[in-house]
């Protein structure tokens, strides 16, 4: 079986300035210059806990304008919890397997994402309801 880790759980702000007050409160740092994804019309912003260990983290994302997928996001359900991703050694190969077994994609072929990983989503029809990013970094 591929190994695969929970690498961060998206969500969705207005601004990462007022989005990152409660989680800094809780002692989450950004020791990371913010990043704008222009292919996904969003800004970003990791934080981190203090665990050494590589422990998945809060990924804010801040539309650039309201017609990205982002904006459109907080438009319909207001700001929160957008995505969970996924990391996994070989994001062609599981597109490729889910795809064999009926699951719907967003994207069937890897895209830049932040980091310089490469992401794909899973459609929220297949998983419950909830958008999956996969990411191979």
């Amino acid at each position: 079986m591929a190994r695969i880790r929970l690498d961060h759980i998206g969500i969705a702000v207005n601004s990462l300035d007022d989005g990152e007050k409660f989680w800094k409160m809780l002692g989450l740092t950004s020791d990371e210059d913010d990043e704008t994804n222009h292919e996904q019309g969003v800004n970003i912003r990791f934080l981190k806990t203090s665990d050494l260990s590589q422990p998945p983290q809060i990924e804010l994302l801040s539309p650039t304008s309201s017609d990205t997928p982002v904006g459109k996001f907080i438009e319909k359900r207001g700001q929160g919890v957008q995505q969970l991703a996924f990391e996994v050694d070989d994001l062609q190969t599981m597109i490729d397997e889910l795809l064999d077994s009926g699951i719907q994609m967003i994207d069937k072929t890897p895209k830049a994402g932040a980091n310089g990983a490469k992401i794909a989503f899973v459609h929220p029809k297949s998983t419950g309801g909830v958008l999956v990013e996969l990411l191979e970094k």
